[in-house]
């Protein structure tokens, strides 16, 4: 009975320590989509940043392609605009999103947002990361649309993401 004990807690151990080094290679994946292009970013990188051989990330991930998927949050059904938000309030809620990043207000949300937004500004000239990119703008733009309604939805949702991506440029290379 105690062999069983102690194996089921280095199962557990093994489990934990397995969805941590999972995470920190996400997380370090993100950086590096952050700071740099789809096409300049290695796995060999991402592997160096957490102590872990290169085959680790590719056993997680399957592909970089996989990675910076999952980097960008595709395939995540969380809501891009908060339920019950009116068209009236969109504006304030997107302003928002930009006025109180770096303040202890802001919520971790908000800035996985804007770091998304990065990543596909960084990538988006990448011929293989391109087709993601699409698939996140399509993924924020239709629920964006959606949740504005009225007339020309879709235009209207794709002048507001403009204005966010210039905010985001703005914001970061001027620090605005």
């Amino acid at each position: 009975m105690v062999e069983v004990m102690v194996s089921d807690s280095l199962t557990d151990t093994r489990a934990k320590s397995s969805a941590t080094t999972r995470q920190a290679m996400l997380d370090a994946a993100r950086r590096h989509f952050v700071q740099e292009s789809y096409e300049n970013v290695g796995l060999r990188d991402i592997a160096g940043d957490v102590g872990v051989d290169v085959a680790l990330v590719s056993r997680y991930f399957g592909s970089k392609e996989d990675l910076f998927r999952e980097g960008l949050g595709l395939g995540e059904k969380e809501e891009i605009v908060p339920p019950g938000l009116s068209p009236e309030e969109m504006a304030a809620y997107l302003a928002d999103m930009f006025v109180n990043l770096g303040s202890e207000e802001d919520t971790k949300k908000d800035k996985e947002h804007v770091e998304h937004m990065l990543i596909i500004l960084r990538s988006a000239s990448s011929p293989t990361a391109s087709r993601l990119v699409r698939d996140a703008l399509g993924g924020i733009l239709r629920p964006l649309a959606e949740a504005l309604g009225g007339k020309n939805p879709e235009l209207r949702a794709g002048l507001s993401m403009g204005l966010w991506m210039g905010m985001t440029i703005l914001q970061t290379i001027m620090s605005l």
